[in-house]
């Protein structure tokens, strides 16, 4: 029963939890802007989605360049990537709070509207139940 209603609901279901996960690692670096040394981080949501989808094998990024994003170190999830900065400051911390607030409007967005398309279908689907 749970499979018919993740299909249902779609792709949504699996991108509301990381949605959720990418904004709380979003007010973390903004929590750390003054801590000499934090690096920023964010979550590949690409690769995490292909994964929870089941759409890719490890989902994990290959990095070719130095340009590319890297994985995050600490083992609890593999799509957690540091976020190198822009112009770092001078005690080694990465956060530019003005980007991070952006990120955390946008991020905020489109859990929003992923959450506006569950209720959606719930909505749908309880019509569809009651006859109303």
């Amino acid at each position: 029963m749970p499979n018919l209603i993740s299909n249902y609901l779609g792709i949504h279901a699996q991108a509301m939890p990381l949605r959720e996960q990418r904004m709380k690692l979003i007010a973390g670096n903004l929590a750390n802007a003054d801590t000499p040394g934090y690096k920023a981080r964010d979550l590949d949501f690409d690769a995490a989605l292909r994964s929870a989808s089941g759409a890719d094998g490890n989902g994990l990024l290959t990095t070719t360049a130095e340009q590319h994003y890297r994985i995050g170190g600490d083992g609890l999830n593999p799509f957690q990537v540091l976020r190198p900065g822009v112009q770092p400051s001078l005690d080694g911390n990465t956060v530019d709070p003005d980007a991070e607030r952006a990120a955390y409007g946008r991020a905020a967005l489109e859990y929003r509207a992923s959450l506006s398309f569950v209720e959606s279908k719930v909505r749908t689907l309880t019509t569809a139940i009651t006859g109303q």
